[in-house]
C-alpha cells in the first residue's frame, strides 16, 4: 500500500498544524447562506411566467416563476396574497417585488413575494391558445366528432407511466366497480421524447390488429398525475391531440386535476377530471349492476304475478255473467224443430203439385203428338223459300241512295268551286274569311287554290282596274246536266 495515500486518507478526522477552523454543521452553513442571500438581495423585482401555483388552506400561495433557461421558487404570505388585484394562473407572465431567502430544509433558495403585477401573457400559454385555435378551426374538438362511451368494455387500454400512483389508482378503483381485462402501454409522461411516446402508444392501440394474438382495446385512457403546466405539456403537443383525434377507439383522457386542462380534453371523446374518476367513468358498479338486474327481475315477476291475478279475477268475474250453454241453445234447438216439420210438409206439398203439373202434361208429351208437330214445322220452313230478286232489290235501291248522297256532298263542299278558277280565303289560323270586315281585321290570309295555297297581305282601299280596250263578251254558262235519277234536284 502507497505510504503517501495512508497519510492523506484517514479513517478519522484530525486537525492539522496551523489549523484553527472548526468544522461547521450543516445547519451553520445553511444559516450563513442565508444571511448572506438577505443582505445582498434584500429587495428586487423579477419577471417571470408563474408555473405551479398553489393556494394553501393557510391562505399562504407557493408558486415558480420561470423563464426558458431557469426556475426560481416563490412564496407570498397570506396577508400579501389577500391584496392581489387578480387571480394568478399557471402561464400568466409577472413582476414580482420582493427578497431572496433561502430554505435549509431543502438547500433551496427562493423569493418571498411582497407585490404581484401583471407583466404580459406567458409564452407557453400563448402557444396554448394558438395552438388550440388552430386545432379547433380544423374541427377536432367538434361535439358531432365525439363518440359514446362503451357501458362495459371488456378490455380498457391504459397509456401512462407504469412506476407512478396513477395506473395503481386505476387499477384498484376497476377492481372495486368492476373487474376488467387492462393493457398499459408504458410511457413517458413528461420531459423529453414524452410526447411521441404517448402518440406512438395511442396510434398503437388504435391500429391493433386482432389477428396478432392480442385483443384489440374497446376503450383507451390517457392518463396523467396532477403537476405544472410544463409537466402536463405533453399532452398539448399536436402529435398527441391529434392522435388522440384521429384514434379509432374511444378515448378518455384523465391528465391532472380538476382544475388542469390541457388540449388533449377537447380532442377526447370524455374528459375526467382525475385518472380515478376516470376509471369509473369507464366501467360500471359490478355489485350494483348485478342488483340492479335482481331488482328488475324480481319486479317483472311480481308485476306478471300480479297480471296474471287480475286476468284469472275479470275471468272469473265474466264466467260468472255468462249464460250456461244449453240455456243459449235451447231456443234454437225449438227453432230447428219447427222448421224440420214444416219443411217435411212443405216438401211433400211440392211434390203433389209436380206430380199434378206432369199428369196434365203427359198426354201432350206422347211421340204421336210430337211427331206430328214436327212434321208441320218443316213445312212451313219449306214454304218460307223467297227467290233471288226480292233480296237482291234492297240492296240496289240502297246503292242508288248512297251514289246521289255523294254527288250531292261534291257539289256542297267549299273546295269545289276552286276547279272553276274561284280562292277560297282563311285567316291564319285556319278560320274561314267571308267578308270584308273580316278580311281587313285578319290582316293578313292564305288564299286556297286548286293547286295550292298563297298568302296576301289585306289593305282597305280596293286596286283599281286597269281600262279594257275593248269589251269582251261574257261567256255563255254551261248548260246545267240533270242527273240520271230523277229523285235528285240541283242545288244551283
Amino acid at each position: 500500500m502507497d505510504d503517501s495515500l495512508s497519510l492523506d486518507a484517514k479513517l478519522l478526522a484530525e486537525s492539522g498544524a496551523g489549523d484553527n477552523a472548526a468544522p461547521l454543521s450543516v445547519s451553520e452553513i445553511s444559516g450563513t447562506l442565508k444571511r448572506v442571500v438577505e443582505d445582498r438581495f434584500g429587495y428586487v423585482r423579477i419577471k417571470g411566467e408563474i408555473s405551479g401555483y398553489k393556494r394553501a388552506a393557510s391562505g399562504h400561495v407557493y408558486l415558480a416563476l420561470k423563464d426558458d433557461k431557469a426556475v426560481l421558487d416563490g412564496v407570498m404570505w397570506k396577508g400579501n396574497a389577500g391584496r392581489l388585484p387578480f387571480q394568478p394562473e399557471d402561464g400568466i407572465e409577472v413582476v414580482v417585488s420582493g427578497k431572496l431567502t433561502t430554505y435549509p430544509g431543502r438547500s433551496k433558495y427562493q423569493v418571498v413575494i411582497d407585490k404581484m403585477e401583471l407583466a404580459g401573457e406567458g409564452a407557453l400559454m400563448q402557444l396554448f391558445e394558438k395552438l388550440k385555435a388552430k386545432l379547433q378551426a380544423e374541427g377536432l374538438f367538434d361535439q358531432d366528432r365525439k363518440r359514446a362511451i362503451p357501458f362495459l368494455p371488456k378490455t380498457i387500454g391504459v397509456v401512462t407511466s407504469p412506476t407512478g400512483s396513477v395506473i395503481r389508482d386505476i387499477l384498484h378503483r376497476l377492481a372495486d366497480r368492476c373487474p376488467s381485462h387492462v393493457i398499459v402501454w408504458p410511457v413517458l409522461v413528461q420531459g423529453q421524447g414524452a410526447s411521441k411516446q404517448i402518440a406512438g402508444a395511442i396510434n398503437g392501440f388504435s391500429n391493433m390488429q386482432t389477428d396478432s394474438g392480442m385483443t384489440k382495446p374497446d376503450l383507451v385512457m390517457v392518463a396523467r398525475g396532477g403537476g405544472s403546466i410544463e409537466d402536463l405539456w405533453s399532452f398539448n403537443e399536436e402529435e398527441v391531440v391529434r392522435a388522440i383525434a384521429d384514434c379509432s377507439i374511444p378515448v378518455i383522457s384523465a391528465v391532472g386535476h380538476e382544475t388542469d386542462t390541457t388540449l388533449s380534453d377537447f380532442a377526447a371523446d370524455l374528459r375526467a377530471p382525475t385518472p380515478t374518476a376516470a376509471a369509473e367513468m369507464a366501467v360500471p358498479v359490478r355489485a350494483e349492476w348485478l342488483a340492479s338486474l335482481s331488482e328488475s327481475k324480481a319486479r317483472m315477476g311480481r308485476s306478471m304475478q300480479r297480471s296474471f291475478a287480475t286476468a284469472s279475477e275479470r275471468l272469473e268475474a265474466q264466467r260468472r255473467l255468462m249464460p250456461e250453454l244449453t240455456d243459449l241453445l235451447r231456443p234454437h234447438q225449438q227453432r230447428l224443430d219447427e222448421l224440420s216439420d214444416g219443411m217435411k210438409y212443405a216438401m211433400g206439398q211440392n211434390v203433389a203439385q209436380a206430380r199434378s203439373r206432369f199428369s196434365a202434361s203427359e198426354g201432350a208429351l206422347r211421340p204421336a203428338i210430337l211427331s206430328q208437330r214436327l212434321e208441320a214445322a218443316k213445312s212451313r220452313l219449306e214454304r218460307l223459300d223467297l227467290p233471288v230478286a226480292l233480296v237482291k232489290r234492297p240492296l240496289d235501291d240502297a246503292r242508288r241512295r248512297l251514289d246521289s248522297l255523294w254527288r250531292l256532298a261534291q257539289q256542297v263542299s267549299p273546295d269545289g268551286p276552286l276547279k272553276r278558277g274561284y280562292a277560297r280565303i282563311s285567316s291564319l289560323d285556319g278560320t274561314f274569311v267571308g267578308s270584308r270586315k273580316a278580311a281587313i281585321s285578319a290582316g293578313a290570309v292564305n288564299l286556297h287554290f286548286q293547286d295550292g295555297e298563297v298568302g296576301a297581305q289585306i289593305t282597305e282601299e280596293a286596286v283599281a282596274k286597269p281600262q279594257q280596250s275593248a269589251k269582251k263578251t261574257r261567256p255563255k254558262p254551261d248548260k246545267v246536266k240533270k242527273p240520271a235519277d230523277d229523285r235528285q234536284q240541283d242545288l244551283f
